[in-house]
């Protein structure tokens, strides 16, 4: 039995794709694979720098938190001392620290420091400084009083900034512990 091969002759069109059709085809696929990586190099980016700035807030609003709890609750009275009173002390305008004496009768500030854009707890007796946030570019703690010596609620401000990108927050705390003869608020 004879096979029946048929070839590709001058009579006969092959069916199939030329050489020219598949350089195109694999053109456009290398194309629209470029594209791709790029919208996910772009998206693995805008991950990135959201994440970091996520972070960097999140460590801002665990300092203030720390800080409007520690400076509700700050002060003692102690009647034989002089000043019989302490408490957090009254700044006469915005401030980049603020100094106040826990319950235990610890002295304590928050300090900013532009030079190394951190803000700090310092231990007043022993010197100690400990990093509350990094990344911070601006911090003023606002106190109102009404005896001009001691504070009554301190406002805080605190700005971060990650890359390009920069946040403000803000907190506010009222003190508990009122020594005598003020009013509060």
């Amino acid at each position: 039995m004879a096979s029946k091969h048929t070839s590709c002759g001058s009579s006969v069109r092959c069916r199939g794709f030329t050489i020219v059709e598949l350089l195109i085809g694999l053109a456009i696929t290398a194309m629209l694979l470029t594209a791709l990586g790029a919208a996910f190099s772009a998206s693995l980016t805008n991950y990135s720098e959201n994440e970091h700035m996520f972070w960097t807030i999140n460590s801002a609003r665990q300092a203030l938190t720390r800080m409007t709890s520690e400076i509700r609750t700050a002060g003692y009275f102690d009647g034989a001392a002089v000043p019989p009173w302490y408490g957090v002390a009254h700044n006469a305008g915005p401030s980049n620290q603020c100094t106040l004496c826990l319950p235990n009768h610890e002295f304590i500030t928050y300090e900013f420091r532009s030079a190394d854009k951190k803000l700090y707890l310092v231990k007043n007796a022993t010197n100690q400084r400990y990093v509350l946030c990094d990344n911070v570019t601006n911090a003023t703690f606002t106190t109102t009083s009404d005896n001009g010596e001691d504070a009554t609620s301190v406002q805080i401000s605190l700005t971060v900034q990650d890359g390009t990108f920069q946040r403000t927050l803000s907190a506010a705390a009222v003190l508990r512990r009122i020594p005598p003869g003020i009013s509060g608020i």
